[in-house]
């Protein structure tokens, strides 16, 4: 593990770094779209997690790609407040129109999959992905910053690598997002308490 995934950098790409890696991920996308290899299971939809800042959310989504079993898994939890959207019916129209930024994530190497979690308590929407390697989730997180900030509340966008877990594993037993980094300090948003 290198020490970038450890220390857990939260700052953007450079804008031309994201850029380009943005737009080789939609390029990938596009193939993988082409090949029915994205998919949208229902398994996991209305599950409610809880995280150890009190807060919880449903999964409204997954999204899943065909690909071989990670080698290196890492889970990754990133969260973010929207900037104008407000009340039942803006949220709702946004977990409609999120579908469309599906380009923005599935292409990027290492991806496995993603479920999306509707706003908490607080208006915070959060992410829980797959990753095969824990360096590539967080290049893919610091990329994403880009998009995020142009919608998103100053200061609102964060997220947490946890290296050598698997999703099914962590919603199993969510024990393991403490174990995965027994270390760390600061707010614990990302610390998964119960899956119901």
């Amino acid at each position: 593990m290198t020490d970038t995934v450890t220390t857990n950098e939260q700052e953007p790409l450079p804008v031309a770094c994201a850029v380009r890696a943005l737009v080789r991920c939609a390029a990938t996308t596009a193939v993988l779209l082409a090949r029915r290899r994205v998919h949208l299971p229902r398994s996991h939809l209305g599950t409610r997690l809880r995280f150890a800042d009190g807060t919880s959310a449903r999964v409204y989504r997954e999204t899943v790609v065909d690909r071989p079993e990670p080698r290196c898994p890492s889970v990754l939890v990133v969260e973010f407040r929207l900037r104008a959207v407000r009340g039942r019916l803006a949220h709702a129209a946004f977990r409609v129109e999120s579908l469309l930024n599906t380009p923005l994530f599935v292409g990027f190497p290492g991806y496995v999959s993603k479920l999306w979690l509707a706003h908490d308590e607080h208006g915070v929407y959060r992410g829980l992905y797959e990753w095969d390697d824990p360096a590539l989730a967080q290049a893919y997180s610091r990329a994403l910053w880009r998009v995020l900030a142009l919608v998103c509340v100053r200061g609102s966008i964060h997220y947490q690598v946890l290296p050598g877990l698997k999703r099914d594993e962590l919603l199993r037993d969510p024990s393991l997002a403490a174990r995965a980094l027994p270390k760390a300090g600061g707010p614990q948003w990302w610390r998964l308490v119960s899956v119901a």
